[in-house]
C-alpha cells in the first residue's frame, strides 16, 4: 500500500459537500435512525483509496468494516467496506467516499494496464506519470498512480530539472554542454533531464553529458533509432519515452529501447462503478 491522504484532506473534502449539514436528511427527520451502507465494486478495477473511504465514515461518525484495501484487484459486485451508524453519519460521508474510490480507481486502473502491456516487453520497465491531472488534486493522482505501481515524473517545478524546448528557446545558440555544467553547479546532485523532439536534437543532447534524454513525441520507429545511434555511447544516458503513451503503444516503446515511459494517459480515465446500498437496522 502506498501513503495515507491526510486526515485534514478528508475533512475538508466532507466539509465542501455539506459545510451546513445535510438538508434532506434533516428535513426527512431520520438523522438518528439507524442503518448501514454498503460499498460495492461496480466493475472489475485496481481499487484505490479504500483506506480514505474507511476514514471519511469515520470521520463522519460511523463504525467501519473495510475488506479490501488499495492496490488490491476487486472484482466486480466485490464487497469493499460496510459503514454502520446513524442515517445523518452515512449520508454525509456515502457521497464523497463513493466520487473518491471511482475516481481515484479509475486512475489506478488505467495506470496499471499500462504498466502490464510495457513490462509484457521489458519487465524492468519504469512508467512515470506527469503532472498533467487537475491541478489541487495531487494527493488523490498521486495516490492512484503509485497504487498501479507506477511512479511520479516530477512532483512540481521545484524537486527536479529538466529542460524543455521552452528553456532553450531563452538560451539561444549556447552550446548545451555549457548550460548542463551550469545547471550541475547551481543544483549539485539532482539529474538533468532534458526534452528532445526529433532523433538528431536527442542524440546531440545525449552527447552533452545529461543523465535522462526525455524523447517527446517520436513515434517507437523513431525511438528505435535513438536507442541504436547511442548504442556505443560511453555514458548513454537514460531515454525516456514521452508523449502520447498508452495501453496501445507502450510495449513498442520498451522494445524500442526506451528506460522509462512517461505518461499522463491515466488521468484522463473515466471514474469507475462503485455501488452503494443503503439499508435500515432495527
Amino acid at each position: 500500500m502506498t501513503f495515507l491522504i491526510s486526515t485534514a484532506r478528508l475533512e475538508a473534502m466532507l466539509r465542501e459537500d455539506a459545510p451546513y449539514g445535510d438538508l434532506t436528511t434533516l428535513a426527512l427527520g431520520i438523522q438518528d435512525a439507524r442503518g448501514q451502507a454498503v460499498l460495492r465494486a461496480g466493475a472489475t478495477m485496481t481499487l484505490c483509496a479504500a483506506e480514505e473511504a474507511e476514514t471519511l465514515f469515520r470521520l463522519a461518525g460511523a463504525e467501519v468494516h473495510r475488506v479490501a484495501s488499495s492496490g488490491a484487484l476487486a472484482e466486480e459486485g466485490g464487497t469493499i467496506l460496510t459503514a454502520t451508524g446513524p442515517a445523518s453519519t452515512l449520508h454525509l460521508a456515502a457521497k464523497v467516499a463513493q466520487a473518491l474510490m471511482a475516481v481515484a480507481s479509475g486512475v489506478a486502473s488505467r495506470a496499471a494496464r499500462i504498466r502490464a502491456e510495457a513490462r509484457t516487453a521489458r519487465p524492468d520497465i519504469v512508467v512515470a506519470c506527469t503532472r498533467g491531472h487537475l491541478p489541487g488534486a495531487k494527493d488523490v493522482m498521486l495516490k492512484a498512480i503509485m497504487t498501479a505501481g507506477c511512479v511520479p515524473h516530477r512532483l512540481g517545478l521545484s524537486d527536479s530539472l529538466l529542460v524543455t524546448a521552452d528553456h532553450r528557446a531563452f538560451l539561444g545558440r549556447e552550446p548545451a554542454h555549457r548550460w548542463v555544467s551550469r545547471l550541475r553547479a547551481a543544483q549539485p546532485g539532482r539529474q538533468v533531464m532534458v526534452e528532445a523532439r526529433s532523433v538528431d536534437e536527442a542524440v546531440l543532447l545525449a552527447h552533452a553529458g545529461v543523465d535522462v534524454v526525455q524523447c517527446a513525441g517520436l513515434s517507437p520507429e523513431q525511438f528505435a533509432e535513438v536507442a541504436r545511434a547511442l548504442t556505443d555511447h560511453a555514458r548513454r544516458p537514460r531515454l525516456a519515452a514521452n508523449g502520447d503513451v498508452t495501453e496501445a503503444n507502450a510495449a513498442a516503446y520498451a522494445r524500442a529501447g526506451a528506460d522509462v515511459l512517461i505518461t499522463a494517459a491515466p488521468f484522463a480515465a473515466p471514474p469507475l462503478a462503485i455501488s452503494v446500498a443503503f439499508d435500515r437496522l432495527g
